[in-house]
């Protein structure tokens, strides 16, 4: 028998069960739910990853909806609780098996749209602080080796005139070239009135071109067949020795292990990673590369960003309990945001809402 599962429970006479696998940000989106007659169970348990056990135990003999790692095993117990919606708190949901979750009728929801901008900003932050070194600075200031000025001392790479390349000009890797192209855009100003180069953009006609050409490197692919192992031992070969890598979008993207060992042989060459190739987990090595910058996946970790992620997983959730339709343009849901008013009757995205027949929001 499982070991049961501490929760939080808001709202305990509600018609509709809805559980949360881990407690998200804010109270908006506990209160869009209990406010339509939603049960809410949240749980508390100490596990950054919950076992399929523990989900199991969570559904229990009725769920109708449920806000980690899904497949076949749990949307079956899912359905067969009378659960009919699952969503993601991420705009991504490889971790997702969309095709089981249609064998079940399950609507599998996610976030787009509420991130854009914040994780355009971390994958710029990034970028900066492996080309200055800033990390491995604040390691040694906090050491207590400083002992003075040096001609020397943590020399990184100067990005003024240098090639920024994006590969994967979605909203967020477009976002990302508009942070580094106009962010400066004062100084860009500046180098026109004293007649130096101004800032300028262009289309490779390769991505083996974007590797070879640029100093800083940025990728926002989606994460599929296609993109799985992209930049490998090879692509890493062509790039240049002091250039940047910044990964803000999937793990897999990047073999890791060969990337360890190019940082290993490359000691110019820095990375700057919020996402690994098995999380949690990093391969062995790259912690102890000085010339890897790595955080714990938190490109989206901004206050605002999160609470609204929060609020359009429910709000997925709540729409499929109530038999809403599904918002027309899921990447345009500052509708749904704002705390001033009530959302409209939608879920704001269902990602396999045409396999499993449901109709679109006219609004």
């Amino acid at each position: 028998m499982a070991k049961p599962i501490s929760i939080e429970v808001w709202n305990p006479s509600g018609k509709y069960r809805v559980v949360s696998t881990k407690p998200m940000p804010g109270t908006r989106w506990i209160r869009l739910l209990t406010d339509q007659d939603c049960r809410v169970e949240v749980c508390t348990e100490k596990k950054t990853i919950l076992s399929v056990e523990d989900i199991l135990a969570l559904i229990g003999n009725k769920c109708d909806g449920l806000t980690e790692d899904w497949g076949e095993v749990l949307f079956s117990a899912l359905r067969r609780a009378g659960g009919t919606a699952f969503s993601n708190m991420a705009v991504g949901y490889n971790n997702v098996d969309v095709n089981a979750a249609n064998k079940y009728g399950v609507a599998v929801g996610n976030t787009p749209g509420v991130l854009t901008e914040t994780t355009a900003e971390l994958a710029a932050s990034l970028s900066l602080a492996a080309a200055r070194r800033i990390v491995e600075a604040d390691q040694f200031m906090r050491a207590g080796l400083y002992d003075g000025w040096l001609p020397n001392l943590f020399v990184g790479n100067l990005l003024k005139g240098q090639t920024v390349g994006v590969i994967g000009a979605g909203r967020i890797g477009s976002a990302y070239a508009r942070m580094m192209l106009q962010g400066l855009r004062t100084y860009g100003q500046f180098l026109k009135a004293n007649g130096e180069q101004p800032v300028t953009w262009k289309r490779a006609a390769t991505m083996e071109d974007v590797l070879r050409e640029a100093d800083v490197i940025s990728l926002h692919p989606v994460l599929d067949k296609t993109t799985y192992h992209l930049i490998n031992k090879e692509r890493l070969s062509i790039m240049k020795k002091d250039a940047v890598l910044v990964n803000a979008s999937r793990g897999p993207v990047i073999d890791e292990a060969a990337l360890v060992e190019h940082l290993k042989l490359n000691p110019m060459f820095r990375v700057g990673l919020d996402v690994f190739e098995e999380e949690p987990l990093m391969k062995p090595g790259l912690a102890e590369q000085k010339n890897a910058v790595v955080v714990p996946h938190i490109a989206s970790a901004s206050k605002w960003t999160r609470e609204g992620m929060a609020t359009l997983a429910a709000l997925n959730v709540l729409g499929k309990i109530k038999g809403y339709p599904v918002w027309s343009d899921p990447n345009s849901i500052e509708t749904f945001l704002n705390e001033s008013s009530q959302p409209p009757p939608a879920s704001p995205s269902i990602v396999n809402a045409k396999q499993l027949g449901l109709p679109s929001s006219k609004l």
